[in-house]
């Protein structure tokens, strides 16, 4: 059996799988104990574009947030590579449905430049990695413009310059377009997607949407209601797609997916 250890004292590997074996995670309401996550066993290869999938409430974030290092199991543990996942790490980066995690008293350079910073990476390295994360964003134009003058939209993008400037292993994403308009969602979709394929990382993905799903991930993980199970498990074929947006969505596979996936959850 590979030993185990913790995260911090291992070199960083790209392509390392995260292994989710037999969690379950309670909190306390004032109704008392909820079971948010039940029996979770589940591994998400590296470099995979993984959805988790399900209707609202089932732990989809609460299961995001345990890999994240956020919070910890109650029961169980969870792994990347062979280090156990005890805290969150520089490793992982998170972009959040709300851009509240941006500080909106600086510039967007400044805040894309905050990890670095943090991380010690010096001036010039610093300054020439956030002008290439601005450029893969689309927001070389805004770098000295303070968020607070942005769009939605294009917050949601310095949210992910932010997190690809420090070089995670694996990018979070909790729900990213879930409070944009229907045009904007589907312009940071495309974004995001041409990201993934640009630079090959590991990618976690939240949403309820089965169409975003169908759309993004190499592979969907489909939850169940109340306490929170893995139900399904499919490779989608997607991902790697070069046609625009609108093209797939056209695409007789695309819709049979999407309608195949809204049977299942609504089964449950």
């Amino acid at each position: 059996m590979t030993q185990q250890h913790d995260e911090g004292t291992v070199e960083r590997h790209l392509g390392r799988a995260i292994a989710v074996h037999d969690v379950t995670h309670e909190y306390i309401s004032d109704a008392g104990p909820v079971v948010a996550l039940e029996g979770i066993n589940v591994e998400i290869p590296g470099g995979e574009f993984t959805v988790l999938l399900g209707p609202s409430g089932c732990g989809k974030s609460t299961l995001l947030e345990l890999i994240a290092g956020l919070r910890i199991p109650t029961s169980g543990i969870l792994t990347i590579g062979d280090a156990r996942i005890v805290g969150p790490s520089r490793h992982r980066g998170l972009v959040f449905q709300q851009s509240s995690s941006l500080l909106p008293w600086l510039s967007v350079e400044d805040n894309v430049a905050l990890g670095l910073r943090i991380n010690g990476m010096p001036k010039d390295e610093r300054k020439k990695r956030i002008a290439e994360e601005l450029e893969r964003v689309h927001l070389s134009d805004f770098a000295q413009h303070r968020v607070t003058e942005l769009s939605g939209g294009m917050q949601q993008r310095c949210q992910i310059a932010r997190a690809l400037a420090v070089d995670p292993e694996v990018l979070l994403l909790d729900e990213p377009f879930g409070a944009l308009d229907a045009l904007t969602r589907e312009s940071l979709q495309a974004e995001i997607r041409r990201i993934w394929q640009e630079t090959g990382r590991t990618f976690v993905f939240v949403t309820h949407s089965v169409e975003e799903a169908v759309l993004l991930g190499s592979r969907v993980l489909v939850m169940s209601p109340r306490p929170g199970r893995v139900i399904h498990d499919q490779e989608l074929p997607f991902a790697h797609a070069r046609e625009p947006i609108t093209e797939v969505r056209a695409d007789p596979t695309f819709v049979n997916q999407c309608h195949e996936l809204r049977a299942m959850i609504g089964a449950h």
